[in-house]
């Protein structure tokens, strides 16, 4: 008797330790760091300032002051000079299921006077300087083996062939605007250090392939003598980071709360907003998209005519049988396909109070990351168009 009660002891504190230790990892909040180039992709290099070793001196910095907080993971897609493919950088935070996936780059121009910080999320532009800029980092992908067989007949000297290949650009874009948004800011509180350049949009590939709010930033111009020497100094660098980094935490803090991670939101990649968009992050979507102002929906309104809500449970490359056991018992799931990727959905009202009701009882079921999402005519739109 006196063993059988100890052997359950033991395995009883064993089950609280490994649960304390899930519900712990459940709620970090992750972020994949990107050094731009690596090993015989040197990137830009003028006047001695090498792109691949500031971008990844920054990484290290920026990830250096997050690994302080207990409640961020960093995710690295490298620490050293190596050399990593564009799909695989993307494919390392996709694996990782990161919340966030930032990615440092210098930027160059033969014109030695350009400088500032650029800040780009994903999307397709008609802006020239944003399209040469993409073609600059784009064009990483001809260093690799099989680019054309890998890339889908990509071409980087044409960034408008990526047209057919944007159906995730609108999935994260109000949060990647906002988390590039914050990086601005955080910039031009450095003062005359480095010019701020505000948010762009442009077809990048690295940027296409991650599946959550991505950005990309241009630290500042190589080319530029200034700022050459700012971003390879100890200060510059220390500083470029300090700003990334706490534009970092302030979109945690309010996309995923101070501390847990799972207070009080909808979406982690896309907040469900009911109330006015912050006016920061609507000038640059208006700014970016050309989308005209639109009035705050009615709070009574409820069935909307035409248009179907689900809940979105998760997305990943591996195709998984429709069966309540493989999703925690639910049921009624359904699921689509863009590219390689599998979106799995749960349940189905034309009601928009009963789809928040579906989105509690999948979150309740331990899909702390579920959110609202919606169709019209079998074509996703977003929530705020759904109301209208």
């Amino acid at each position: 008797m006196y063993i059988i009660s100890r052997t359950k002891l033991i395995f009883s504190s064993l089950l609280l330790i490994v649960s304390f230790f899930s519900f712990g990892q459940s709620n970090v909040f992750k972020v994949t760091l990107d050094a731009g180039h690596g090993a015989h992709d040197f990137g830009a290099v003028y006047n001695g300032h090498v792109e691949k070793n500031i971008a990844l001196a920054i990484v290290l910095k920026v990830g250096k002051i997050l690994e302080e907080n207990p409640k961020i993971d960093v995710i690295y897609t490298r620490k050293t000079d190596v050399f990593i493919d564009l799909i695989e950088r993307a494919n390392i935070a996709n694996r990782a299921d990161a919340n966030i996936f930032v990615s440092i780059h210098c930027n160059a121009n033969r014109n030695t006077a350009a400088d500032g910080t650029e800040t780009y999320v994903m999307g397709m532009t008609k802006v020239a300087s944003n399209l040469e800029a993409a073609k600059k980092e784009n064009s990483v992908i001809t260093l690799e083996k099989d680019y054309k067989q890998k890339y889908e007949g990509f071409d980087p000297n044409s960034p408008e062939t990526m047209i057919g290949m944007t159906l995730m650009q609108e999935e994260y874009l109000d949060n990647s605007i906002s988390m590039a948004s914050k990086v601005e800011e955080e910039f031009a509180a450095l003062g005359k250090k480095l010019r701020q350049g505000g948010v762009k949009q442009a077809p990048y590939m690295v940027l296409h392939k991650a599946y959550m709010p991505r950005v990309l930033i241009e630290t500042g111009f190589i080319s530029n003598p200034v700022e050459g020497n700012i971003l390879d100094s100890e200060e510059g660098q220390d500083d470029i980071a300090n700003a990334i980094a706490n534009a970092i935490i302030s979109y945690k803090k309010e996309y995923f709360g101070n501390g847990n991670l799972d207070s009080d939101y909808e979406k982690p990649s896309r907040k469900i907003i009911e109330k006015p968009i912050k006016d920061t992050v609507t000038s640059v979507k208006q700014q970016l998209m050309h989308v005209p102002l639109t009035k705050k929906p009615a709070e009574n309104q409820a069935m909307v005519d035409g248009v179907i809500f689900k809940v979105q449970l998760s997305a990943s490359v591996k195709k998984v049988e429709l069966d309540s056991k493989n999703f925690k018992g639910l049921k009624n799931i359904s699921i689509s396909q863009t590219k390689n990727l599998y979106k799995y959905m749960y349940g189905e009202t034309s009601n928009y109070e009963e789809g928040k009701k579906l989105l509690q009882e999948a979150k309740s079921k331990g899909y702390k990351n579920a959110y609202l999402i919606a169709f019209k005519d079998g074509k996703s739109i977003t929530i705020q168009d759904a109301l209208k």
